[in-house]
């Protein structure tokens, strides 16, 4: 009995008609005409709520409904979910839709409402933005129905419980896949860069044709074959490009929901697959304390699953993060002359100074780029018209910090390490800027 009572819910319609027939019965003491009417009013509600009643209940089935989810969510993007409810009612159905979705995204009012045609299919989509990686838990789907009347409700409920992992920006992934095939990395912003020199890689002796560059003439073999001869370069591939992912607390700081560190991993993630595409070996590595998740650089059809499974675990642990430690591991573990991208975040010229040695130290026998950050928030600081003594001593604080980062850029061209300033959501893009720059100037 107590499971048929479970899903009944009467409206607010009805209490609010309640409440009007409550209001006509003391008005009746006053005016006793109005009392046959009120009662009347009052049967008429009465059948109404039984009529809809048994509308909604009369069908065992009434609706049907399943949530569809991806295999796994991308992490800062907007993810679809999709709704498929059947009703099997021979009416129109209006539903409010409740989906239990995980607590990571801290929405306690979510609800849809849809009406739905009768015996019909209805397709509902809606989207979540996760900003952590990790474990996603779905609850029970929900739906309330009511018919054309309003006065009842039924709950529906679906055991749809489901988990869904959050994966490091794969989405993103796609889109920068598609443009490194098809060549159109500049039209979203991407430098083209005007290849210098020739590359060191020899492919073939051939026979001059014009056009050829005069300059790629062998005469040894044009005097052994009695006819021009041209030596014949292919661009440099299979070179190593290492992500290095700081994961430390200075990597903690929040812009737009994500970390520091969620940014460098879904830029990481970008750039391993566009180096792929350029056949190039691409790997990762993160260091905070110690050297973790290596995913050595190889350029094999399983690299980006192997990249992509590392970085899915990856969380900061709030500690100082150990230069000496990376300087360390980079010289005993990667032999061959690499590009190291190394994701960090340096306020100071103070901080950067604590680390310089063992940044010099990589740069020797690397060929380094430091990436750090923007503070954003500094700007509005800095643009807005400071009106009292304490706005002009926070303006001047600001403006300091900002100047510093540029101190910084200075500090390590000094020391020939290449390094990007950059905004949390530029970060992909300069990143593989950089990247193209550096393997059209062949500096690798």
């Amino acid at each position: 009995m107590l499971k048929k009572i479970k899903p009944f819910y009467l409206q607010n319609r009805f209490f609010y008609a309640c409440l009007g027939i409550i209001i006509l019965y003391v008005i009746s003491f006053v005016f006793p005409r109005l009392l046959n009417i009120v009662s009347t009013l009052l049967l008429i509600l009465l059948a109404l709520t039984f009529l809809d009643t048994l509308l909604l209940f009369s069908a065992k089935k009434g609706l049907k409904a399943q949530r569809v989810l991806p295999e796994k969510l991308s992490n800062g993007d907007q993810n679809p979910i999709r709704l498929i409810i059947e009703n099997f009612y021979t009416l129109p159905i209006y539903a409010k839709i409740i989906d239990e979705i995980p607590e990571q995204f801290q929405i306690r009012n979510f609800n849809i409402e849809r009406k739905l045609d009768s015996s019909s299919v209805s397709e509902i989509e809606y989207k979540l933005r996760p900003v952590e990686r990790g474990e996603y838990h779905f609850g029970k789907l929900n739906i309330y129905a009511t018919s054309i009347f309003n006065l009842v409700g039924r709950r529906f409920s679906f055991n749809d419980n489901a988990m869904v992992p959050t994966y490091p920006s794969f989405i993103q992934l796609r889109k920068y896949d598609l443009l490194a095939i098809s060549n159109n990395l500049h039209q979203y912003g991407i430098k083209k860069v005007r290849k210098l020199g020739h590359t060191m890689e020899f492919e073939q002796i051939k026979e001059y044709v014009l056009g050829d560059d005069l300059r790629t003439l062998n005469w040894k073999a044009t005097a052994k074959r009695n006819q021009l001869m041209v030596n014949q370069f292919q661009d440099e591939k299979s070179q190593p490009v290492y992500s290095v992912i700081d994961k430390g607390r200075v990597m903690k700081m929040p812009f737009e929901e994500l970390t520091l560190l969620d940014y460098a991993i879904n830029a990481a993630l970008v750039i391993s697959n566009v180096a792929l595409k350029k056949h190039d070996k691409a790997g990762i590595f993160s260091f905070s304390k110690k050297v973790e998740n290596r995913v050595v650089a190889e350029k094999r059809t399983s690299q980006m699953n192997l990249i992509l499974e590392s970085l899915y675990n990856v969380k900061t642990d709030f500690f100082e993060s150990d230069f000496g430690t990376l300087y360390g591991d980079v010289k005993r573990n990667i032999t061959h002359r690499s590009l190291i991208l190394l994701y960090t975040n340096f306020e100071t010229l103070d901080s950067l100074h604590r680390q310089l040695p063992y940044l010099k130290g990589i740069a020797k026998s690397h060929l380094l780029v430091v990436i750090f950050f923007k503070n954003t928030e500094l700007n509005s600081l800095i643009e807005d018209q400071a009106e009292t003594v304490q706005q002009v001593y926070d303006k001047v604080i600001a403006e300091k910090f900002a100047y510093e980062k540029k101190l910084i850029v200075n500090e390590l061209k000094k020391y020939g390490i290449f390094s990007i300033l950059t905004t949390p959501e530029n970060l992909t893009i300069d990143t593989i800027n950089k990247y193209l720059e550096i393997k059209a100037r062949g500096l690798l």
